[in-house]
Formats: C-alpha cells, structure tokens, sequence
C-alpha cells in the first residue's frame, strides 16, 4: 500500500503527515527544489545535528524547532522518542518535517521513522538529497567510480554495531571484499575507528600503500581535505586533529582527488 501523500499545490508536506527530508551535504544551494518547498511549509522541523545554520536558517519563524541531533556517544533523544514525536505532532494536524543531514534514507534512522510511521497509519513522503559522499566528490573533483581505477564504489558506516542491533545483522563487515583493489571505499562516521579499518584491510590483503584521503565538512567554506595512505590513515587523523563530520576514503581514486 502506498501511505505517501499526494502533493497540493506549492505544498508537499500536507497537515497530518511527515517529510523525511534530506538536507543535502551543507551547502544550502545544493537542496533540491521540492526539500525547499517542505522546509517553508512546515509547521515543525525536527532536525538533526549535522543540518548546518545556512540551511536551518531557511525555516520559517512561524515553525516550531526541535532539535534531535545525536553525535558519537551523544544522543539529545533516543530514537523511540523520536518516532513518537513525529507521531506526535502528525496527529495533531501538523505538517512536520523531519531534516537529516545527507540523504534521509543513508545511514541514519530514516528506515526505523518510516517503519513507525507505518505502524502509526500516518501518511509521509520521503525526499532525497545528496550524500556527503557526492558532495565531496563534487567539491574536490574526485570520480568515486572511475572507469580506469574503481568500476566499484562501496559506501560504509564506520560505526561500530550497536549491541542490540537486530541478531540476524553481522558484526563485522565482509573484509575480504573490502579488501579487493580495484574499488572505491567510502567510510562515513569512520574517524574513531581508522585504526580498526586500516588493520583489517591490510590483514585481509589490501595494500598498505593504497592512496586514501580524509574529507571534513565538504560543500561548506570550512571544508578540508588531506592525502595519504591506508598506512597513515590513523596518525594523518590524528596529526591533523580531523574531527566528524569527516568521510574516509580508500582506493586508486583517492590519489586523483583535486585540492
């Protein structure tokens, strides 16, 4: 059964119902038309923490701001108490918008706020934006998929399990795949655990020496980028003091990075 809303007009997100809306990788010119058009028509925005001031400055003054951000041992809400309020606040006639960094549905909790909304019968629309991933590639001149070197592109968390996720889901990752050389392999939220990453590709094959780069905040004027090696990935880390957000990517594809 389809639960998303049809459109009215100018206004995608229609009262009772949700938008999980991405926000795209920082630069506010890089959301796409219709993420726009929810932001402005919301009644309230419940965003995370990696939604930058440009883009959070868009929102209406009229709409009610929460924010539910979580960062790495940092939770501002746990995630049931997200879902209830986006429930919450739909049932009360709202049109509520729900704003993740990125895409909605990469590496965050977009699957677990559809599967309540579901659950709740609340009807809701799901706009994409554009990953961290192609932001950096697009702001640094970096094909991820380069015919000549990497006809593959992985993208990864870096986070490790949480302890009660689901039982039929690995603990670990398919190294021996990750290790294999000609492909291009995306870390997001991989900064604490570089050490850990560099050790089982090394172990499971892949060459110490393969280029790698580290990108922070890429799209925003404050974005940097820095060269080395799956060697060095941990000590450049470190020496640099890169913080999150920071993508990690390995691969030939990595020593043709503009910057």
């Amino acid at each position: 059964m389809n639960t998303a809303p049809h459109e009215q007009g100018n206004a995608p997100v229609l009262p009772g119902s949700v938008a999980l809306v991405g926000a795209g990788p920082g630069d506010p010119e890089l959301l796409t038309l219709k993420a726009l058009r929810c932001i402005q028509s919301a009644d309230v925005l419940l965003h995370d923490h990696l939604v930058g001031p440009q883009v959070l400055a868009l929102i209406p003054a009229s709409a009610e701001r929460i924010d539910v951000g979580k960062t790495r041992a940092r939770h501002t809400l746990p995630q049931d108490e997200i879902c209830r309020l986006l429930c919450w606040h739909a049932r009360a006639g709202r049109r509520v918008v729900r704003l993740k960094g990125g895409d909605p549905l990469m590496f965050g909790r977009g699957g677990e706020e559809m599967a309540a909304l579901r659950r709740a019968g609340i009807p809701f629309i799901v706009v994409p934006g554009i990953t961290a991933a192609l932001g950096a590639s697009a702001a640094f001149h970096l094909s991820l998929t380069h015919r000549e070197y990497a006809p593959r592109c992985v993208f990864l968390s870096g986070h490790k399990k949480a302890r009660d996720a689901a039982p039929d889901v690995d603990s670990e990752e398919d190294w021996d795949s990750l290790a294999r050389p000609a492909q291009t392999l995306v870390f997001y939220m991989g900064i604490a655990r570089l050490e850990h990453i560099r050790a089982q590709l090394v172990a499971h094959g892949l060459s110490a020496e393969t280029p790698a780069a580290l990108i922070y905040k890429a799209t925003l004027p404050e974005a940097r980028l820095w060269r080395c090696t799956l060697a060095t990935l941990p000590e450049c880390a470190r020496a640099e003091n890169i913080q999150p957000p920071a993508l990690v990517i390995i691969g030939q594809t990595a020593a043709h990075v503009a910057g």
